[in-house]
């Protein structure tokens, strides 16, 4: 009898403990979800923040990349230091890939007042699929039937938004600009995918020390430095402070928890909110075609992002 009250008392326990265990798990993973999408939030609020701007695009970033540096920088020193040995033996791909990161955001911002947030952007995100075109080449991973079909998608979305842009009477060099900004953006991603060894937040302290020195060096021999007027200094502290250093905090610090494919799925909440955001706060509009090459550059980039890789080859791609 004892024997039988012992064992139903040990039902009762696992019985009360197993359901606040997955709660915890649930409530965990749950946070750890909010923290990737709120980066992503914030990241589609750049457009919005430029276009607020009177300095120079190249100036931004150069604020850009002070503030979010010595930020970033600032944490990975609480959190113990660089790895050192990690560092020396990938201090090429570091480097490439914070000259990558400048050029990339100096293209893109002025993308946007060129052209205007929401057909930059949707240009921008041409840059993963490049990759997968080139990965063959680039990583020997095999290009399936599936992924090739992703890149005919997305070319056929380019073609409707260049396109709407060189009948609709829209610079042309905006259009160049925004095509600079997604081979920047497709550089960033090739040489941070050779990045195994840095930590992510690590990764992301270097490159963005490189690219001010980077963009210092451009601003310095085309605009100047920035001298920006007092109405620029919120919109300048909100994007290097929250846009730059607490974005790239909780993108990474969710990164490490989710799978791989659902980290590929929220990433697209960028594009989509920059959007929304330029259409109900910039009052920006597209065309019927504009809108169809939307849906294609998106969907496409993101069904190449969900497909199965040809390769088991396959790491984490850090995001800018």
């Amino acid at each position: 009898m004892r024997d039988a009250f012992a064992r139903l008392r040990v039902r009762v326990i696992c019985l009360k403990n197993t359901p606040n265990k997955d709660m915890n798990r649930s409530s965990i993973r749950g946070l750890y979800y909010g923290m990737y999408i709120l980066a992503m939030l914030i990241f589609g609020t750049n457009g919005l923040l430029v276009a607020h701007m009177s300095i120079a695009s190249s100036q931004i970033v150069l604020l850009r990349t002070l503030i979010g540096g010595l930020l970033l920088t600032c944490i990975v020193l609480l959190r113990g230091g660089f790895d050192r040995e990690a560092v020396k033996a990938e201090w090429k791909w570091l480097l490439f890939g914070g000259i990558a990161l400048g050029l990339n955001w100096v293209a893109l911002f002025e993308a946007y007042r060129m052209l205007n947030v929401s057909l930059a952007t949707l240009i921008y995100y041409v840059g993963p699929i490049l990759v997968l075109l080139f990965s063959p080449l680039l990583f020997r991973e095999r290009l399936t039937t599936g992924k090739l079909a992703a890149v005919a998608i997305v070319a056929v979305g380019l073609g409707c938004i260049s396109g709407s842009i060189a009948l609709g009477g829209m610079r042309i060099e905006g259009l160049l600009t925004a095509i600079a900004s997604a081979l920047f953006y497709a550089s960033l991603i090739v040489f941070n995918k050779r990045i195994v060894r840095t930590g992510g937040l690590q990764t992301a302290a270097i490159e963005l020390d490189v690219a001010f020195f980077v963009v210092l060096i451009y601003t310095s021999f085309t605009v100047g430095l920035p001298h920006p007027a007092m109405a620029d200094l919120p919109y300048i502290a909100i994007i290097g402070m929250v846009n730059t250093g607490l974005a790239y905090l909780l993108y990474f610090s969710g990164l490490q928890k989710l799978s791989g494919q659902s980290v590929a799925l929220i990433s697209y909440v960028d594009p989509v909110s920059a959007l929304i955001f330029s259409a109900l706060l910039l009052r920006e509009s597209m065309t019927a075609v504009q809108w169809v090459g939307a849906v294609l550059i998106l969907g496409g980039a993101l069904l190449g992002e969900l497909l199965p890789s040809g390769s088991q080859n396959n790491k984490t791609i850090t995001d800018d």
